[in-house]
């Protein structure tokens, strides 16, 4: 059931620069937008962002040229990690709970570390595919760019949830972030009765940032179960929260069910590109004291054993 059609219920978009470098009142009603929108939706649309859109658009055309390659050759760059670093191929990765695969296949760029980083060796490290020049350099400055925006981003929300202000500064220091590219061929050939581009999940990480997607799909599950489009143009942020921000906070801030749907259009690709935003690996998720209310809904979990946990849930390590 889609509630596509009703203009009552939208995800608000934000501009970043009101809180960047807006007024004490600006930036306060940046704060209070934006965790309504994630209390409320789960997801804002963001504007006015660091991440140039001249690097996105030269990223993409990197990624299809990667996505192009022969099977054989994509194979080359299975990373043994559970996905967390190069090539997933298409129809690995499921939905938690879910025994149908998804509908597409994906790359993902993790941190570079530090020489002496205490997380040298337990990351995994980046692959990157000598078949696209550029790649590398390309894929780092994007990431880059994600991770200045998400810091930002970040900082806002503990501003929201009453925090010491490094709170979340520190707790993405040397973070295990991924930027992932992902392509979702023609469903045409495919099981469309069982599968769909993405199934029905919830984000692992504290927050994601999609940037331009290529074309639509992506709903989110509203608070009266039902499913809303959440459209967006080139230049702008989709920002939703995940399962370790759920944790956090105690679901004051709720990790927010969501899908790609599959299109119309039998023949039609899509692309896009989102930044999942992790703590390091000792974090813990152990619920904030502002959001202890009558009490924690989870146990302590540190980040790292979180993930580990998630991935064998969707099916990426055994």
């Amino acid at each position: 059931m889609s509630n596509a059609n009703n203009n009552e219920r939208k995800v608000p978009e934000l501009s970043l620069t009101s809180y960047t470098k807006g007024s004490p009142e600006e930036q306060v009603q940046f704060v209070d937008t934006l965790m309504f929108g994630l209390k409320e939706y789960g997801f804002v649309i963001l504007n006015d962002h660091t991440v140039d859109q001249k690097k996105v658009d030269e990223a993409y055309a990197m990624v299809k040229q990667f996505f192009a390659l022969p099977a054989q050759k994509k194979n080359e760059y299975k990373g043994d990690n559970g996905g967390q670093r190069g090539y997933t191929p298409f129809g690995m990765e499921h939905a938690k709970d879910s025994e149908h695969p998804d509908l597409k296949e994906f790359w993902h760029v993790g941190r570079e570390l530090a020489a002496d980083s205490q997380y040298k060796g337990i990351y995994p490290e980046n692959i990157w595919p000598a078949e696209v020049p550029g790649f590398k350099e390309k894929f780092l400055d994007l990431y880059e760019s994600m991770d200045a925006t998400a810091n930002v981003l970040l900082e806002a929300i503990g501003k929201g949830l009453d925090v010491p202000e490094n709170f979340f500064a520190d707790m993405v220091k040397d973070g295990n972030s991924i930027l992932r590219t992902i392509h979702y061929p023609p469903t045409d050939g495919h099981d469309t009765t069982n599968s769909i581009r993405a199934g029905a999940h919830e984000d692992i990480n504290l927050i994601t940032m999609l940037v331009g997607a290529t074309s639509s799909g992506l709903q989110l599950l509203d608070r009266d179960g039902t499913w809303l489009d959440v459209n967006s143009k080139p230049g702008q942020l989709v920002v939703d929260s995940g399962d370790m921000m759920a944790r956090l906070t105690n679901n004051v801030l709720p990790a927010t069910t969501h899908r790609v749907i599959n299109p119309d259009n039998s023949g039609e690709e899509r692309y896009s590109m989102p930044y999942f935003v992790h703590p390091h690996s000792k974090a813990s998720l152990a619920c904030l004291d502002s959001c202890v209310g009558e009490g924690k809904k989870w146990e302590d979990i540190t980040a790292g054993d979180f993930l580990n946990q998630r991935l064998r849930e969707i099916g990426l390590i055994k």
